[in-house]
């Protein structure tokens, strides 16, 4: 009965402090004149909206990102996945998110500033053409972070994996450095228009390589991948690994 009392108290007020200062910092980091200085002030703009509202941040195994390029891919369980990972990851880090976000007021704009990557999983040739970019950023030595499900639901649990990450981290020889997100869907995930308080955890693994460069490569790449998220994110595993067709982002 006290919890769900101080949820009720906590999500009226958490939202009255948390909106005007995600306006602030949004209109802060579209205003940095580089993109390195807008990652940094995006960083620190996620823990300052966090603080805001009572919420801890913690970040373990951060010495396992390698030095140079890797693919960092965690589990998404929220909206807020990308915001507290990019608080968690140092600036060299470009993400890969659904296009959809590229349209949100201000904060789509927030995200082009910030240089994120957006994929439209609908077009084949932008898939493609984006595939391409990837492997260049890669080969020039930017890491990258993606959520290899490419969406979360309401209900909690682990989705299966997209093949393209693994596929282009087996063909660029990239490791992948497995990452479990913890308590952003209490804070803010389902249906919910209101947060409620949780602490926020991200840990990170050593990386992982693919033993090839081939197409089974990839996918055992990205079966032990998951196999790693999903004891990190302390989730239900919600399905089968995709079938060996399945190539998108």
């Amino acid at each position: 009965m006290l919890r769900r009392l101080f949820d009720a108290l906590y999500a009226p007020l958490a939202t009255l402090i948390v909106v005007p200062v995600t306006v602030l910092v949004c209109l802060i980091v579209i205003a940095g004149p580089t993109l390195p200085i807008r990652r940094e002030l995006g960083r620190a703009g996620v823990r300052l909206m966090l603080a805001s509202i009572g919420v801890p941040l913690r970040v373990r195994g951060r010495e396992h990102l390698p030095q140079g390029p890797c693919i960092v891919v965690a589990n998404h369980a929220s909206y807020l996945d990308g915001l507290v990972l990019t608080a968690a990851l140092p600036r060299t880090f470009s993400f890969v998110v659904q296009d959809g976000a590229a349209n949100w007021p201000l904060i789509g704009l927030t995200l082009r500033r910030m240089g994120v990557i957006f994929v439209n999983r609908a077009s084949a040739l932008q898939s493609a053409r984006l595939t391409r970019q990837l492997i260049r950023r890669l080969h020039d030595g930017e890491p990258l972070a993606i959520f290899a499900e490419g969406t979360f639901r309401a209900e909690p649990g682990l989705l299966p994996f997209k093949n393209g990450a693994f596929l282009i981290a087996a063909r660029t020889h990239t490791p992948v450095v497995p990452a479990g997100i913890r308590g952003t869907r209490r804070l803010y995930g389902g249906d919910r228009r209101l947060p409620r308080w949780s602490a926020v955890e991200i840990v990170f693994r050593p990386p992982l390589r693919a033993t090839g460069s081939d197409r089974e490569a990839a996918l055992r790449l990205r079966d032990l991948t998951r196999q790693h998220v999903l004891a990190l994110c302390g989730e239900p595993d919600r399905h089968l690994a995709p079938s060996a067709a399945d190539a998108d982002l």
